[in-house]
């Protein structure tokens, strides 16, 4: 069979899931990698899906994909653009969008089994499909490892993935040694004392300790870390209150926080929690706040070997020219948990989603920033050609590199 993967993307683009509901995702998913005559399990750490391709003596090399959509609403115009809703953890109705490319990632994956199963009399080994649930959480990778993938199924010699990103189509963006930084996500409920808002004299304000513990918190990086070094601490969420003339007796926030390694981790963990309890105590709380981790994250390190290898074998295919170090991403992912729990060298690349044209235009007039969408931007979508065909030999030939 051929399957049609423009079609396959357009869909998937159309019907975004959010982490932990990706059912008909999966479903598709499963199906394909059923026609192309693999040996499918379906529901594994919740919606994830394995495929098993076995094909003699040799490797078994882990492909990765992730399928989960994001609570954006989907302001890209495109014909095929999601006009679809879900319901997040916290029972609120969202927009939903694929905004992170995964959808990209599932249909490049499809295409590159099916590459290697046209290939399959030039190598030798196992391949281990993995299509992961719930990446944006951070918890996708774990909940398919707790649910004993490693055990199931053949454990990895290597695990191999790729991300969609912002760099010009045609463009493979890899490097040895750290690729993504690791990451915590951090809650944080800040105790007030609840009032009549004509009486703020009698409380104890939780939006104010919560203004000046955001403003604080952001010293921490321009002032407490070297400049040489990487560090992020973003406060990307604040709730409190009801109405306008009731003070209320809590405020909650949700911070990301990113770094290239456990000792930088330390750091920050140390100094973001010491600004908050001390804010606290600046504002008379009467109650320690209460900080709890939502997720965290290692670096995603690529083996030096091994990345040498995939970079051979990519520079091969697309020219000396298209292979770049795109530097360290602050980004996170969760996808190291299989190589970590394996004891599995891991490489993990980007290829390129954006129209070549459209880039260096930006680059010219130096507006990069504001004419290209990034991941997670209710803009964001990558061309769909040759973006599918680039993901596709990507996969296919990063896999073959250890297939004999």
């Amino acid at each position: 069979m051929t399957v049609d993967l423009e079609a396959l993307y357009i869909d998937l683009h159309s019907h975004p899931e959010l982490s932990f509901q990706e059912t008909r995702t999966a479903g598709i998913a499963a199906a394909h990698l059923r026609e192309l005559g693999l040996e499918v399990h379906e529901g594994v750490g919740v919606t994830g899906v394995i495929g098993v391709l076995r094909n003699g003596e040799g490797a078994t090399v882990w492909l990765r994909a992730d399928m989960d959509a994001l609570p954006v609403t989907e302001q890209t115009g495109l014909g095929y653009a999601s006009t679809a809703t879900g319901v997040d953890p916290d029972g609120n109705t969202v927009g939903v969008m694929h905004a992170c490319g995964h959808d990209m990632h599932v249909t490049a994956m499809i295409g590159a089994v099916e590459r290697l199963i046209a290939e399959r009399a030039q190598w030798g080994g196992t391949v281990v499909v993995v299509i992961q649930p719930a990446e944006e959480y951070g918890a996708g990778a774990r909940a398919m490892l707790d649910d004993g993938v490693l055990d199931r199924f053949p454990r990895p010699d290597v695990v191999l993935g790729q991300h969609v990103t912002p760099l010009p189509a045609g463009t493979i963006g890899v490097r040895p040694g750290p690729q993504m930084s690791a990451s915590d996500g951090i809650q944080v409920v800040l105790h007030g004392r609840g009032g009549h808002g004509s009486r703020p004299h009698s409380t104890i304000d939780p939006i104010v300790m919560a203004a000046a513990t955001i403003m604080r918190l952001q010293t921490v990086v321009s002032r407490e870390v070297d400049p040489r070094e990487l560090a992020v601490v973003t406060v990307g969420s604040i709730h409190a209150g009801t109405k306008n003339n009731i003070i209320p007796a809590d405020a909650t926030l949700q911070l990301s926080l990113r770094y290239p390694d456990e000792q930088q981790r330390a750091k920050v963990m140390s100094r973001v929690e010491r600004v908050i309890r001390a804010e606290a105590m600046a504002s008379g709380a009467e109650r320690e706040p209460d900080i709890s981790t939502l997720h965290t994250l290692p670096a995603t390190i690529n083996d030096v070997d091994a990345t040498g290898r995939v970079v051979a074998a990519f520079r091969a295919a697309f020219g000396e020219q298209a292979v770049v170090d795109p530097g360290l991403f602050t980004g996170s992912e969760d996808v190291s948990w299989f190589a970590r729990d394996a004891g599995a060298p891991l490489v993990f690349w980007f290829w390129g989603g954006v129209d070549p044209q459209a880039y260096a235009d930006a680059v010219a007039n130096d507006s990069i920033d504001r004419d290209i969408p990034t991941n997670h931007s209710p803009y964001f979508a990558p061309v769909i050609h040759p973006t599918i065909e680039v993901g596709v030999t990507a996969m296919a030939t990063a896999a073959r590199a250890f297939l004999g």
